[in-house]
C-alpha cells in the first residue's frame, strides 16, 4: 500500500513538473513573437532601392543569404542610375532593437542604416551608420589618406580611424575596442541596433560597444563639429526605414529582425 501510495505521488509530481515546464515554454512564446522577420533567407518581400522601386541590380538570395555581388548584375542593367544601397520600405521604425548576422569579404566595406527618409541624393545624408568594414585590411586595398584629410584627419590620416571601424556610429561615436570581438573577413558576425529617445546601444557578436543618448548636447556637438555639419538633416529624424549600403564590395546577410519598442 505504501509502495502504491510513493508511485502515485512521484507521478503526481512528474506531472507537476511537466505543467511547469510546458507554462515556461507558453510564456516564452510571446516574447518570440514580438520580432519581425525583415530577411528569413526565402524572401526578398519589401525590399527595394532607395528612392527606387525595384530591387538594385546585384543583390539577391543566393544559399538563402541576402547577397550583394557585382557578378550579380544583368547585362541590361550595366546603365542603372539609381541607388544600390538597399531598404526595407515596406514599414517605417521609430524605436527598435534590430538583429541582423553579416559578412564580408577582405577589403569589404558596407553599413546597416535606420531611420531612413527617401528623397535625398544619397541615404548617409539623413540616416546614421552603423559601420561593417574590414579593420585589419581595409587600407591594403583602398587608398583613404586624401579622404581623411579632407574631413580634417591629421593623425596618421592613411590608416583607418576609430570613427571609422567596424560598429562605430560612422563618424559620430567609436566602438570600445576593450570589449569588441570582430571575427574575421568571411566569417559571419552578429550586430545589433537598439534605438530609444533615451539610450542608443550598439552590440557586435553579443557584446556591448557603446551607447549614448540621441539629440542630447553631445550628439549635437559631435555632429555640428565633424563629418556631419554641412549634412544639416543628417539624424534629425525620428522614424524611417532601415537600409543597408552597397559599398562597391560583395556582401553576406541573414536572419535580419527587428523588435519595436
Amino acid at each position: 500500500m505504501k509502495k502504491g501510495m510513493i508511485l502515485i505521488a512521484l507521478a503526481a509530481l512528474v506531472f507537476s513538473c511537466a505543467q511547469q515546464g510546458s507554462t515556461t515554454t507558453a510564456a516564452e512564446a510571446p516574447a518570440e513573437s514580438e520580432w519581425m522577420v525583415l530577411f528569413d533567407g526565402t524572401s526578398l518581400e519589401g525590399w527595394r532601392a532607395y528612392n527606387g522601386d525595384r530591387l538594385p541590380p546585384g543583390w539577391g538570395i543566393v544559399d538563402g543569404e541576402l547577397t550583394f555581388s557585382t557578378e550579380m548584375v544583368k547585362e541590361e542593367d550595366y546603365d542603372y542610375k539609381g541607388s544600390r544601397d538597399l531598404i526595407f520600405g515596406a514599414k517605417e521604425f521609430e524605436n527598435f532593437d534590430l538583429y541582423l548576422e553579416w559578412k564580408i569579404p577582405p577589403g569589404g566595406n558596407s553599413g546597416i542604416f535606420y531611420h531612413v527618409v527617401e528623397g535625398y541624393d544619397g541615404i548617409p545624408e539623413v540616416s546614421p551608420e552603423y559601420q561593417l568594414i574590414d579593420d585589419l585590411h581595409y587600407v591594403d586595398f583602398h587608398r583613404i589618406k586624401e579622404y581623411n584629410e579632407s574631413i580634417g584627419v591629421t593623425e596618421n590620416p592613411e590608416q583607418l580611424q576609430p570613427l571609422q571601424s567596424t560598429g562605430a556610429d560612422y563618424a559620430m561615436y567609436a566602438p570600445d575596442n576593450s570589449t569588441k570581438k570582430l571575427n574575421p573577413t568571411g566569417e559571419w558576425n552578429s550586430s545589433r541596433i537598439v534605438f530609444t529617445p533615451e539610450r542608443v546601444e550598439h552590440w557586435l557578436n553579443g557584446e556591448l560597444l557603446f551607447s549614448f543618448v540621441p539629440w542630447s548636447d553631445e550628439w549635437q556637438e559631435k555632429k555640428n563639429g565633424g563629418k556631419w555639419g554641412l549634412a544639416p538633416d543628417y539624424g534629425k529624424f525620428k522614424k524611417g526605414f532601415i537600409g543597408l549600403q552597397d559599398h562597391g564590395s560583395s556582401l553576406w546577410f541573414r536572419n535580419i529582425k527587428i523588435k519595436e519598442l
